[in-house]
């Protein structure tokens, strides 16, 4: 693969973070040569099959620390496809004000993004954000905390500012399939795959199929790339390739919404 995707704001914050690096950063497979921009082994890079969504969703990805430095990172993978994702790095002590910006933005109506049982006395939870629950002129804007779990516990409850909108919460019944970094409970997902229950939530059913194809491909990708897959096979990664092409050109033609009772897969 040759040709880069146009940058994101994951790309751009993944820089930033670089720079403040006082050594470079280290993760299993360091030796592994990888594409500056998905991170993922040169030979197995996706950035040639990029597609961006027509999405009404809007983003906000709340990064702890070094977690836009790590690869297997599924947060960029949501940036990849819904092209109004923003990305910040959480402090502690000091909130970046570009982020307090955009949750007050006239044109958003945020929710958090996180389990129910984590809300605060009078804090709304909520399941679905159908259309009519949006306020005239506005897009829905899901904040999403990336983190380890315990990270994004910590995140939660050491931002006030996230206390005051609604919680978009999931009844995960299934363990997560994300196969490179196994939480701690079995409802914790990855980052993308929370995002395509989001798009699910919304009502932009296509939409979520294609994220959850592009995540697919990515962990066998990442998998391939650790020697985790026989690389002399590249038969299934090659059908994810066509899985998630043919979803794409599914949700453009028949639009972000499901056009079938069936469920996302």
């Amino acid at each position: 693969m040759t040709s880069q995707p146009a940058e994101h704001a994951v790309h751009k914050l993944y820089e930033y973070r670089k720079s403040l690096s006082t050594k470079p950063f280290t993760a299993r497979g360091k030796s592994l040569r990888r594409c500056p921009r998905c991170l993922l082994g040169v030979n197995y890079c996706t950035c040639d099959y990029v597609r961006p969504l027509n999405s009404q969703a809007a983003f906000a990805l709340v990064m702890y620390d070094d977690e836009v430095l790590k690869p297997t990172n599924s947060g960029r993978l949501i940036a990849d496809m819904v092209p109004d994702t923003h990305a910040f790095l959480w402090s502690r002590t000091s909130v970046d004000p570009a982020l307090l910006a955009l949750l007050q933005h006239p044109d958003y109506q945020p929710y958090v993004v996180f389990p129910g049982e984590y809300a605060f006395e009078g804090q709304q939870v909520v399941n679905q954000v159908p259309p009519q629950a949006l306020a005239p002129g506005k897009r829905p804007l899901f904040i999403m905390l990336d983190g380890r779990w315990r990270e994004a516990v910590k995140m939660f409850r050491k931002s006030p500012y996230l206390h005051g909108f609604p919680l978009l919460s999931f009844d995960a019944g299934e363990v997560a399939r994300y196969a490179l970094r196994k939480g701690q409970r079995d409802f914790q997902f990855g980052t993308a795959e929370v995002a395509v229950m989001v798009l699910a939530a919304m009502g932009e059913t296509n939409n979520a199929a294609v994220l959850n194809a592009w995540f697919e491909l990515f962990v066998e990708s990442s998998l391939l790339g650790r020697n985790r897959r026989p690389s002399s096979d590249l038969t299934p990664r090659n059908t994810l390739i066509n899985h998630f092409q043919q979803a794409w050109q599914h949700a453009q033609t028949c639009g972000a919404g499901s056009d079938s009772d069936e469920p996302v897969s």
